[in-house]
């Protein structure tokens, strides 16, 4: 088979912590068949292997002309080298535009996760007709993407839009990073749940509610946990939901003074509450916006395309 740019396909591969998922994405942004494989816990060469298992299994019954893989680091300016990859092992400075084109036969263009995700909400999902806009996606941390003037920025290095890691509480809680204090010690889905053992701790008699929707201890909670026990109204998991939403406007409007986005998109794990979450964080960037009443605030939404951003967006980026 004969593949080639004027394909009317791409294949975006998103690796993620328990899978690999690759999709076939037509040019509106539309996945037409799908292929996963579980991500191999030794990293390296292993999971390059993977990634290309999965994208000959795609290329096997498609005519496709490009390939993007999105996967959390860092990544060179060039989009063709991993430099730093803190939860894969084996892939650090690794070029796997080289390796991959070897077992594939075709051109890769690589990506980080969110960038890829911030770049398919925009041509494809919630931030459609958007020029200027935010992506963050709240999970175990934060998360980020920027769009600018309709183009993914990506900085001087290729590694902009690491929002989780901006410094918001001087010598706070310690960062996965090294640093303290990040914005994601106080606003992902681990504050979340850092968020709730505190009210639990604070009101034990008030927890049982939330806490029998596990096995009865804080350590078994889950996110789920809160936000299930949310939507039925629980005033702890409320509490928890409202802490991280203060958390989460101030970031936002802090950001909102240097990028002036006319769209905050949040996509990730946490958005699943809705406007649980997305009510108070509105609010919060009203209170906590610089220059209030006279700085416009951007649109706070929630993402659209859910776990398939980072395919569309990847494959989508893959053509350029």
């Amino acid at each position: 088979m004969t593949f080639t740019s004027t394909s009317p396909f791409s294949i975006g591969v998103d690796v993620g912590g328990t899978k690999v998922l690759g999709g076939v994405v037509d040019r509106k942004g539309n996945v037409i068949a799908q292929a996963r494989r579980d991500t191999p816990r030794q990293g390296g060469a292993e999971l390059t292997r993977t990634i290309a298992d999965v994208a000959l299994e795609l290329m096997g019954a498609h005519d496709v002309g490009s390939i993007g893989v999105s996967a959390a680091g860092f990544v060179s300016s060039d989009r063709k080298t991993m430099l730093a990859t803190p939860n894969i092992a084996g892939w650090n400075g690794v070029n796997l535009d080289a390796e991959l084109e070897a077992l594939i036969g075709l051109p890769i263009v690589m990506e980080n996760d969110a960038n890829a995700a911030a770049w398919g909400e925009a041509k494809f999902g919630a931030g459609m007709n958007e020029e200027h806009l935010m992506l963050l996606t709240i999970g175990t941390g934060i998360g980020g993407g920027i769009v600018v003037d309709g183009n993914l920025y990506r900085g001087a290095y290729g590694v902009a839009a690491e929002f989780g890691h901006l410094r918001v509480v001087p010598e706070g809680h310690l960062c996965g990073c090294g640093a303290r204090g990040c914005f994601e010690q106080y606003a992902s889905g681990n504050a979340l749940l850092r968020h709730a053992r505190e009210a639990i701790s604070a009101s034990p008699e008030m927890a049982r509610n939330l806490l029998s929707r596990g096995d009865g201890t804080v350590e078994a909670m889950t996110g789920k946990h809160i936000t299930e026990a949310a939507r039925d109204g629980d005033s702890v998991a409320l509490a928890a939901f409202n802490t991280t939403s203060q958390w989460l406007g101030a970031g936002i409007a802090s950001l909102s003074a240097i990028l002036d986005p006319a769209c905050v998109i949040i996509g990730g794990g946490v958005i699943d509450a809705g406007e649980i979450l997305l009510t108070p964080t509105r609010a919060a960037v009203e209170r906590y916006m610089p220059f209030a009443g006279k700085h416009p605030s951007p649109k706070i939404i929630a993402a659209k395309l859910g776990n398939l951003a980072g395919l569309v967006g990847a494959a989508d980026l893959s053509r350029n």
